[in-house]
């Protein structure tokens, strides 16, 4: 038996039907992932990066978590 079928045995669902949400998912996250890319190059193709100061604030918070 496939892990497909396995899943969709413990859903209580279709193998067509877990597939297709699967891909339904993959695609929704790969379509945010695209725009937060393009979005990243359009700030940085106008300039529009962090000061060294914000980052280095921005470190020290994350620091601070892990510590």
């Amino acid at each position: 038996m496939s892990k497909l079928d396995l899943l969709a045995k413990k859903l209580d669902r279709s193998p067509a039907l877990v597939a297709t949400q699967a891909i339904e998912d993959f695609v929704r996250l790969e379509e945010w992932r695209v725009r937060e890319i393009e979005a990243g190059l359009a700030d940085a193709e106008a300039g529009d990066f962090a000061s060294p100061e914000d980052v280095a604030r921005i470190m020290a918070r994350f620091a601070a978590r892990t510590s």
